[in-house]
C-alpha cells in the first residue's frame, strides 16, 4: 500500500510517499480503506523523533482517519464491511489502509464527508475528555482555552458552546480571533499583545475561570494560577512553550486549584472506548445536524503530508489541515 515514510532525523526529517506492507486488523481490530486523515501537533514531533508511538502501535504517522471497513477482526461484531466510520488511531493515519481498534470507531456523522470526518476523531475527543470528563465544565462557567485557531481551539469552541460554557481563546492574530468569535467564543485575546490575565479577571469580573485548555505549558503557568478561579482545573495537553517553570504553591493551595497532565495517544483501548462512549453520547446529536462540526483549513493529497506538516509549523492555518489518501 502507499503509505508516507520519514527520511531523515531531527529537524532535517522529512516525509515523502513509500510503500508499506498492509496491516492486519487483530481480533478486537478493524480494517480500514483510508480515504483520508487529518494532520496534528503529535505527528510533527514523532516526524523529528521527540514522540515515538506506543508499544505495539504502527510505526507510520496519523492518529485519526476516516474510510470504509474492509476487514473484521474474528471477535468484532458490532460493525460490519462496508459501514463508512472514523476512527482514533495510536498511528498509522497516512496510509491507504490502518488497523484500528473496535471501541475507537464512531460512524460518519450525517451531515459529514468521508474527507470532513477525518478531522474528528482526535481533537473532539480529546476536548471531550479534558473539558468534560476530566475538568466537568460547568454550563454558566468561564473557560480560557489557548490555541483558539488550532484543530483543538475550534472544537472546543464548539463544545463548549454547546454545552453553555462562556468561552475565552488566545490566538495570534486580529483574523484569527473574529474568527474565533464567530464559531462562538465570548472573547478572543491576541497572545501577541502580552499579559491576558488582566483582560480575562475583567471578563470574569473578577472571578476567574473555571478551567484552563493549555497546550502551551511553563510561560503561562503563573497567568493561569491568577486567572483560575476558586476550585478551578487546569488541564494541561501539550508543552508547546516549555516544560519547565515554577510554582506558586501558596496561590495553588488558597485558590484550590487542581493541575492535571492529560493526554490521549498512550490510554489502553479500553479508556479510548469509553472515551468515545463519552463523548458520543453528549455530542453525536450535535454532530449529525451540524450545529458541532469540524473546521477544515485546506485538503492535500497524501503525497504532500510535508506540505502540510509545514502549515502547521508555521501556525498559518485555522482549524485542521486534512490529508486525502483515495478518492470518496
Amino acid at each position: 500500500m502507499r503509505a508516507i515514510a520519514i527520511t531523515g532525523q531531527g529537524e532535517a526529517a522529512r516525509l515523502i510517499l513509500s510503500e508499506a506492507p498492509d496491516p492486519r486488523p487483530a481480533a478486537d481490530e478493524v480494517l480500514i480503506d483510508v480515504a483520508a486523515t487529518a494532520v496534528n501537533r503529535a505527528d510533527l514531533l514523532q516526524r523529528k523523533g521527540l514522540y515515538p508511538p506506543p508499544a505495539g502501535a504502527s510505526q507510520i504517522l496519523g492518529l485519526e482517519c476516516s474510510g470504509i471497513i474492509r476487514e473484521l477482526g474474528a471477535d468484532v461484531k458490532d460493525w460490519s464491511v462496508g459501514d463508512e466510520v472514523c476512527a482514533l488511531l495510536p498511528g498509522g493515519g497516512y496510509a491507504e489502509r490502518a488497523v484500528a481498534h473496535r471501541g475507537s470507531v464512531m460512524r460518519v456523522p450525517n451531515r459529514l464527508t468521508l474527507t470532513d470526518a477525518a478531522a474528528v476523531p482526535e481533537v473532539f475527543l480529546t476536548c471531550s475528555l479534558n473539558l468534560f470528563q476530566i475538568a466537568e465544565a460547568p454550563a454558566v462557567g468561564w473557560a480560557l482555552v489557548h490555541g483558539g485557531g488550532s484543530g483543538i481551539g475550534t472544537a472546543a469552541i464548539q463544545l463548549l458552546r454547546h454545552a453553555g460554557v462562556k468561552t475565552i481563546v488566545t490566538a495570534g492574530s486580529t483574523e484569527k480571533c473574529n474568527r474565533c468569535l464567530d464559531l462562538g467564543a465570548v472573547a478572543a485575546l491576541n497572545y501577541r499583545h502580552g499579559d491576558f490575565t488582566p483582560e480575562v479577571m475583567d471578563l470574569t469580573e473578577g472571578q476567574g475561570v473555571d478551567v484552563v485548555l493549555d497546550s502551551i505549558g511553563a510561560p503561562y503557568l503563573a497567568q493561569h494560577l491568577k486567572c483560575l478561579a476558586v476550585g478551578g482545573r487546569l488541564i494541561l495537553i501539550g508543552l508547546m512553550g516549555g516544560a519547565v517553570s515554577e510554582i506558586n504553591l501558596g496561590t495553588l493551595l488558597a485558590k484550590r486549584i487542581a493541575i492535571h497532565g492529560s493526554t490521549l495517544r498512550s490510554r489502553s483501548a479500553a479508556e479510548k472506548a469509553r472515551i468515545v462512549t463519552g463523548f458520543l453520547q453528549r455530542f453525536k446529536a450535535a454532530l449529525d445536524v451540524g450545529t458541532v462540526r469540524p473546521i477544515i483549513h485546506t485538503v492535500l493529497p497524501l503525497e504532500e503530508a510535508q506540505a502540510a506538516h509545514e502549515i502547521l509549523e508555521e501556525s498559518s492555518h485555522f482549524g485542521k489541515v486534512v490529508l486525502q489518501v483515495q478518492d470518496e
